[in-house]
């Protein structure tokens, strides 16, 4: 278990030396412009013949994203060029992440499984800001729309979609409901509008809403649609652009 740790060591650090590494063969420097730069096969895996229940794997770092902040000392160009854009991490923790110093400016909500940064533009703009946390693998690409802006996994134009939940109460006679408008919005995506404590959806659309530049609510009812609400208590989720 030593060697193997020494190995990893060796490889990620170890930038003197310019050559491939396999954990079960050592260093090869005859595949030095192989596709491969760290091959942790070894005897144990089933393809080499080991017997039944042996094997071996990698433990990626645990770390707790909901508080996670990065440090950009080194990510001048040369030791972290792509300003961490694809690293990957197993999140131990369940909330949302935080969107203040250096960190990504855009909320995540989070649950326990691998996570990978995605932040493409890190070189060209020397920040982490504009990157976003996407569940990989085991991490789980729901997200739970509340009361507070959320990012959802939708994006238009490279644009993030946000969403947020909200209550209205209908009378039963009218068909336009002013909604307020979440701070920044630009234009909405869609209104899913269901009663209260049910699952019973009235209302789905991604065209049928325009945005009430006067009072600054979106409002339903469209020409085109108008959904009559009986007396009672309605949830919605608002997903719009900023």
């Amino acid at each position: 278990m030593k060697n193997i740790f020494s190995f990893l060591a060796f490889a990620v650090f170890g930038s003197a030396i310019n050559a491939q590494l396999g954990v079960n063969i050592g260093m090869q420097t005859s595949i030095n412009n192989s596709n491969v730069g760290l091959d942790l096969s070894s005897s144990f895996s089933t393809e080499a013949g080991a017997g039944a229940y042996q094997g071996k794997g990698v433990i990626i770092p645990s770390v707790d994203l909901v508080n996670f902040q990065f440090d950009t000392s080194l990510a001048d160009g040369i030791t972290f060029p792509t300003w961490f854009d694809g690293m990957i991490v197993y999140n131990n923790a369940t909330g949302t992440t935080l969107t203040a110093g250096q960190r990504s400016s855009t909320a995540t909500a989070v649950t326990p499984g691998y996570y990978y940064f995605y932040n493409p533009s890190g070189a060209a703009n020397s920040a982490v800001q504009q990157g976003v946390w996407r569940p990989l693998g085991g991490g789980t690409s729901r997200v739970n729309v509340g009361t507070t802006e959320t990012a959802t996994n939708t994006a238009i134009n490279n644009a993030q979609v946000y969403a947020i939940k909200g209550t209205f109460a209908a009378n039963g006679t009218s068909t336009a409901v002013n909604i307020p408008s979440p701070t920044g919005m630009t234009s909405l995506y869609s209104i899913t509008i269901y009663r209260a404590g049910t699952n019973t959806v009235y209302d789905r659309s991604l065209y049928s809403y325009t945005l009430g530049t006067a009072a600054g609510n979106a409002i339903t009812g469209s020409p085109s649609m108008s959904v009559v609400y009986p007396n009672g208590t309605y949830d919605y989720v608002l997903e719009y652009l900023k």
